[in-house]
């Protein structure tokens, strides 16, 4: 049974969800989260029992001197509220943690139950793939969901994926057949860089966060470590010629794709972010945001130290899907 206390009665809630592991390419997902929680000062207010649903040899336990006593870490997905101020307050339901080993559906039953005790309104679940994208523009984000009728309201895509799933999948259908409203936001990673971490990732999809909740989420320091970020690819993609080779052909192929989408829709939803962050109240509304949810720019800046080489680029597959494609993020990351 679950039983909340010190948390109070919440105002529209909404729970947003990422999990380190298989669904988070360049821990763009997991980032997201940690921003939201750090830049809103999250109260964590429950953690799931570590013993239930984690392998141990596989997550490891952590030490640490705390005044000079050893403890130790356990590792464990919590959960922490934030509100959201401004002419309509709201709260942010944050869950972080590390996909389970064991145990999935319990898993998603115990989060569901926290849903349920809150009031949560709708999940929201961030994931990261890897795939054949260049990291010289927009990160694409696609929303996905299994309800018809939200996939309509929201401008969502409805999933018609097949094949191995992460504990988003799960997740997302546990909350379906629960009744719960739910949608995957997934960035696409460059699966030649797919290296943690990667902030322009996290920035696209706390940005198509936004447009989905219509609220504005404080940047802080993600739009200089974006553009640091892809100013050091773009330096260690320069010293192998295959990968700038490869690099060009996925960006003429990116372009070619995407000509139409240089819309006045993608044009306005731009530009609504722009005079949000501004505080500015846009013009009425041209139309309704586009599907892939990307950032909106390129990102130049200084590269970070102490970058490695990025690997050779295997060939482009041929994967349906955004968790599909995670299927090549399992051999990278583990």
């Amino acid at each position: 049974m679950i039983e909340l206390e010190g948390v109070p009665e919440l105002i529209d809630p909404v729970m947003v969800a990422a999990f380190e592991g298989w669904n988070d390419a360049g821990d763009a997902a997991s980032a997201a989260v940690a921003h939201l929680e750090r830049e809103w000062k999250g109260e964590v207010f429950a953690a799931l029992d570590a013993e239930d649903y984690y392998d141990f040899q596989v997550n490891r336990p952590t030490v640490f001197m705390d005044g000079g006593v050893r403890k130790i870490t356990w590792p464990t997905t919590r959960l922490s509220v934030v509100r959201v101020g401004g002419e309509k307050p709201r709260d942010l339901v944050l869950v972080r943690g590390i996909e389970p080993s064991m145990r999935w559906r319990s898993f998603c039953n115990e989060l569901l139950g926290f849903a349920h005790e809150l009031g949560v309104e709708l999940v929201v679940i961030l994931g990261a793939l890897l795939g054949d994208t260049p990291h010289t523009r927009p990160v694409p984000v696609s929303g996905v969901t299994s309800d018809p009728d939200l996939a309509q309201r929201m401008d969502l895509e409805e999933t018609k994926y097949e094949g191995p799933t992460g504990i988003v999948g799960v997740l997302q259908e546990a909350c379906t057949h629960a009744g719960v409203p739910a949608v995957s936001l997934w960035a696409a990673v460059p699966h030649y860089v797919s290296q943690p971490p990667n902030p322009k990732a996290t920035l696209a999809l706390l940005n198509r966060l936004e447009d989905l909740l219509d609220l504005r989420v404080p940047q802080g320091e993600l739009p200089e470590d974006a553009r640091a970020w892809q100013v050091g690819v773009d330096q260690l993609a320069a010293e192998d010629s295959e990968v700038a080779e490869y690099v060009q052909t996925l960006e003429e192929a990116r372009d070619t794709a995407e000509l139409p989408e240089a819309s006045g829709e993608a044009i306005a939803r731009e530009f609504e972010r722009y005079l949000r962050r501004r505080d500015v109240s846009p013009p009425p509304p041209g139309g309704h945001a586009t599907a892939d949810g990307g950032d909106g720019g390129s990102y130049l800046r200084d590269s970070p130290g102490g970058k490695s080489r990025p690997p050779r680029p295997p060939k482009p597959d041929a994967s349906g899907g955004p968790e599909g494609q995670a299927e090549e993020e399992d051999g990278s990351e583990d």
